[in-house]
């Protein structure tokens, strides 16, 4: 995670000299594209040691803005599939798909754009097959998320991109219909791409 910080600040710093002016304003929309890294806390309350493996994944953004400093985000990517493991054996899989919505604050540091963000998070569990189907997860999730950022501008309206999300997520796990326990996924995502303003 330092590593990541590290490298997220030290290439902004680097960009933030050939920063150009460029003012989001009412109605302003940014869609980015990145890539992200998905690093579970792998949580529970079972005993049993459960894990889904960490990952790299596709992610889409839409941001709104309100003004120029508030927006709105609706953070997208596709349903992920993770092996999931009981102290280290492979018990099976599952798929999610974890939409988020934040509102976020925008600072204009001289062209660069860093942002804070917290919002709420719904996740939804598919395909689950845990145990040959003897073990099962609930399949809904909501939870808070928070978030920080920057955009950095490169060339008219397109903007690099580093973004630190934590996302709270936890599943009731059952055994036979009956519950055995909590996993918290509760992954941090940290990811870079390339935004551009509309």
């Amino acid at each position: 995670m330092k590593k990541h910080i590290i490298a997220i600040a030290a290439v902004t710093l680097l960009a933030s000299g050939a920063a150009m002016a460029q003012n989001f304003k009412e109605g302003s929309l940014l869609v980015r594209a990145r890539a992200v890294h998905l690093d579970s806390a792998n949580k529970d309350t079972t005993g049993l040691g459960l894990e889904i493996n960490n990952k790299w994944l596709p992610e889409v953004d839409f941001t709104y803005f309100l003004s120029p400093n508030l927006a709105a985000e609706l953070i997208l990517t596709v349903p992920q599939k993770h092996t999931m493991t009981a102290g280290g054996a492979n018990i099976g899989s599952l798929r999610h798909l974890p939409p988020t919505l934040t509102v976020q604050y925008h600072f204009d540091l001289g062209g660069v754009k860093p942002y804070v963000g917290a919002g709420l998070n719904y996740t939804r569990f598919s395909s689950v097959n845990l145990l040959g189907g003897a073990a099962d997860v609930k399949r809904n999730s909501f939870g808070p998320a928070l978030q920080v950022g920057v955009d950095v501008p490169l060339t008219g309206n397109m903007y690099l991109n580093f973004d630190v999300k934590k996302v709270f997520i936890k599943t009731d796990v059952l055994a036979g219909g009956v519950k055995a326990g909590t996993f918290k996924v509760d992954p941090l995502l940290v990811g870079m791409g390339l935004g551009w303003r509309f």
